[in-house]
């Protein structure tokens, strides 16, 4: 006897074990529903910024806590995605979307009821639309980091519209004056900053696709190391062919 159980017998090698199954991140996760509140926030803010023709403080107050807490989803959703690997494909693209969404309702609003002008509100929505699109522009070549500046830019604006939610007057009225015109500066500043970033990327990713469309040509190019010679000497074309296919699948 050789000690081989008779099931395996005549079977060749025993088959390995199949890997372990890719973890599936449920729908339902907590980031993606900090996500989901942010977006439903986004009417309910409007209605309460509107209420009552739309200056009364205390439906302004109202507007404000539904602002803070969609601003605070967006701090936490994004972390603990990344921190319990519950990124999901729905999350990808409802968090940017949901971000968007409520500071461009706040935006609208503070310049529909002439709290705003309405450049501020078109030059922070026109480079938060335009980043978006650039993203998607270079994402075969590589993605953009949030950088610093990004996040300092994205707290301004919190705070400045935060505080133009609220009725404020006196000392409070003028300091948000100066808090917007620096979200202004930063969204500005950073809108440059990532041209400039999805410029190289593209470019770099462009150079890479070219260097490996070349190396791709010549080594289609190069002759089989074995030739493609026949018994008899000769080179029948059939064969050259094959030959020079099978150089080219090994390179």
């Amino acid at each position: 006897m050789t000690g081989v159980p008779a099931s395996a017998a005549g079977r060749g090698p025993v088959a390995k074990p199949k890997a372990a199954a890719v973890r599936q991140v449920s729908l339902w996760n907590i980031a993606n529903i900090l996500t989901m509140v942010r977006l439903l926030l986004v009417p309910g803010f409007v209605l309460l910024m509107v209420a009552n023709g739309g200056h009364d403080p205390a439906w302004r107050s109202f507007a404000w806590a539904a602002f803070t807490v969609a601003m605070i989803t967006d701090l936490f959703d994004g972390e603990l995605a990344r921190r319990y690997d519950l990124v999901t494909d729905f999350g990808k693209i409802a968090d940017p979307i949901a971000d968007k969404a409520i500071m461009g309702a706040a935006l609208i609003c503070l310049s529909a009821l002439s709290d705003l002008p309405w450049w501020v509100t078109g030059v922070i929505l026109f480079r938060e639309l335009g980043i978006t699109v650039m993203r998607f522009w270079v994402i075969k070549h590589g993605v953009i980091p949030a950088s610093r500046g990004g996040k300092l830019k994205t707290l301004a604006q919190g705070v400045a519209v935060g505080m133009y939610v609220l009725a404020l007057t006196g000392p409070l009225a003028t300091l948000r004056w100066w808090v917007m015109a620096v979200a202004v500066v930063l969204t500005v500043a950073t809108g440059f900053d990532y041209v400039r970033q999805a410029v190289v990327v593209r470019r770099a990713g462009l150079a890479a696709q070219r260097e490996l469309a070349a190396g791709g040509e010549r080594a289609a190019g190069e002759e089989p190391a074995t030739g493609g010679e026949s018994a008899t000497g000769g080179e029948p074309a059939a064969d050259g062919a094959r030959d020079e296919q099978a150089g080219a699948e090994r390179s």
